[in-house]
């Protein structure tokens, strides 16, 4: 599992948060998805570090793509 994402069944029941907060990693995809930007998130949520951020989404992209099914060429 990725280092930015923290699981423990004291801290919100077990919500998989950004590591080091109890921040909820859903609410970055709440927030992009009715359109506030990274930056926006980051000011709201000032305990998560840009880094981690921008780390689960380039893990979750890796995600999808390697679960993608591949193309015969």
């Amino acid at each position: 599992m990725s280092t930015v994402v923290h699981v423990d069944p004291e801290i919100l029941g077990g919500v998989p948060c950004f590591s080091g907060t109890r921040v909820p990693i859903r609410s970055l995809f709440d927030h992009l998805k009715l359109g506030y930007s990274l930056d926006e998130f980051i000011e709201q949520f000032p305990t998560v570090k840009k880094s981690q951020a921008q780390t689960l989404l380039d893990e979750a992209r890796h995600q999808i793509e390697d679960s993608a099914p591949k193309s015969a060429a």
